[in-house]
């Protein structure tokens, strides 16, 4: 059983944060932001949760842009021009025209966990592509929010 866990850090102290990961036993954090630069968060700009990560956790960090959404999509959400099932239906097509599974595989994500920046998975892509992973793949898939 392959394990996917994911994670955002928004309304989470770093405490919050890093303990989850430990808790949980997480053996690497895989951004999957458009950008990692911003400053949402103080820890979660990318070359700080990179050494954070690696020194409070011990285990890597990742950005692998192949698994967000494209910025327009970003953008056609954020100004509500997509409703959130046109959403994810566009976004589940870019991890198909991407072939992330045939790029990626699965099984080298087991025990990591999926970071973006939204507070919950519901309505995040974070959520979707562990779900696609889990519908796409050969492998025997269990997902977990950490919230």
């Amino acid at each position: 059983m392959i394990t996917l866990f994911t994670i955002g850090f928004t309304k989470k102290s770093a405490a919050q944060f890093f303990n989850l990961l430990r808790e949980n036993q997480i053996k690497q954090l895989v951004d999957v932001r458009i950008s990692n630069s911003s400053q949402l968060a103080g820890f979660a700009k990318g070359k700080d949760l990179q050494f954070f990560v690696k020194e409070i956790c011990h285990i890597p960090y990742k950005h692998i842009t192949d698994f967000a959404p494209t910025k327009d999509l970003l953008d056609k959400w954020h100004k509500q021009e997509v409703t959130w099932t046109e959403y994810e239906d566009v976004y589940t097509s870019i991890l198909k025209d991407r072939d992330i599974l045939q790029k990626y595989g699965v099984k080298q994500f087991d025990g990591a966990c999926f970071l973006c920046s939204e507070e919950t998975p519901e309505q995040c892509h974070r959520r979707l592509l562990a779900e696609y992973m889990k519908k796409h793949s050969a492998e025997d898939v269990k997902i977990v929010h950490l919230v």
